[in-house]
């Protein structure tokens, strides 16, 4: 079997932590051959710690000088579009972090170079690979949810901003908890009720803790240029018929530092993801089912393998451009009815 050749583009936290341990420990013959960031200094340390041969200060370069089969994108979200499309057109399969992009027409366009490229364009959704998720969606797919017409998503910290990086930026970002952590719970909740077409969006943010000094469970952030949402409510209705009811949040007043969760209800049954359970009536009976055992996966481990197994052939990528471009579609509407103050409706 051939190594599989890939490039890094980004050498910031998620590359170090994530995309490259995980690459070298994948199990396939992978091999990391180069390096990009706009920060030489930066991808050289990492080049170094990790044994990567070439490094550059821009994708272009490295794109341009090495034979590349697959890329992984770990910059901020406003720079997702062009370096994809940039790699798409050089011929390499692209595993891009989450959000797919700042916007739907974005994710759009990557769907579009990517079916013209026929190459592989798949999304970080790691919470996708976690045990909880994949016994849900066996669940779900034996029909013991039967339909499923409501779902309830929250990814909430009580004094949870990011005190690195850009996330408190809207013009790297495109927006706060909404894009960054609550597209994680989103994406579960759509991938388990199949993705279906959203019809109407009512979106509101607020903006109440960021903006101001505060105490800060994830380090200090720098508040006075604080410029995303605190909170994003949404509600959305489907074509099918179905329902979903949304809340994230870097900051709330509530009990819990941390909460990410997927509540799913169906006419036969319905459940709570993290942890998993099951809700069902049998036998003239309410029942709880709770999982005694669940293998350990470890989900970004297993995200990074999976599109590793995709690019060699083995699996089909288990998120798609198209569900880029509809998860974008719903979190673009969100914003879009905040702004308005008017609910979203879909062609």
């Amino acid at each position: 079997m051939a190594v599989l050749k890939v490039g890094i583009i980004g050498a910031g936290g998620i590359a170090q932590s994530v995309h490259i341990p995980n690459y070298l420990k994948s199990g396939f013959d992978v091999e990391i051959v180069g390096i990009a960031d706009i920060s030489l200094d930066r991808a050289n340390e990492v080049a170094k710690e990790f044994d990567i041969p070439h490094v550059y200060a821009s994708y272009e370069d490295m794109l341009a000088e090495v034979s590349l089969d697959a890329v992984s994108v770990c910059v901020p979200n406003k720079f997702h579009a062009d370096a994809s499309i940039a790699a798409l057109k050089a011929g390499c399969h692209v595993l891009c972090e989450k959000p797919p992009a700042m916007n739907a027409e974005e994710a759009a366009h990557m769907r579009q170079v990517a079916d013209e490229a026929g190459k592989i364009l798949t999304y970080g959704f790691h919470f996708r690979y976690q045990p909880e998720v994949e016994t849900a969606k066996a669940f779900v797919d034996a029909g013991e949810m039967g339909d499923i017409y409501s779902a309830r998503v929250q990814a909430i910290r009580r004094r949870g901003i990011p005190g690195w990086g850009v996330f408190t930026n809207k013009d790297l970002q495109g927006g706060g908890p909404l894009i960054d952590i609550g597209v994680h719970m989103l994406d579960v909740a759509l991938y388990l009720m199949g993705y279906p077409e959203p019809d109407i969006v009512l979106g509101k943010i607020h903006q109440q803790i960021g903006n101001r000094e505060g105490v800060g469970l994830l380090g200090s952030w720098d508040w006075e240029n604080y410029s995303v949402e605190d909170m994003a409510v949404g509600m959305i209705t489907f074509k099918n018929g179905a329902t979903l009811m949304l809340e994230a949040a870097f900051a709330a007043n509530v009990e819990k530092n941390d909460t990410m969760q997927v509540a799913l209800m169906g006419n036969k049954g319905g459940a709570d993801i993290f942890p998993l359970k099951i809700y069902q009536e049998k036998l003239n009976t309410l029942v709880d089912v709770t999982p005694v055992y669940l293998p350990e996966i470890n989900g970004h481990s297993r995200e990074v393998s999976h599109f590793v197994e995709s690019c060699l052939g083995k699996v089909e990528p288990l998120s798609t451009p198209e569900q880029g471009v509809i998860i974008q579609e719903i979190i673009d509407a969100i914003y879009k009815s905040a702004e308005t103050g008017e609910a979203i409706k879909f062609d």
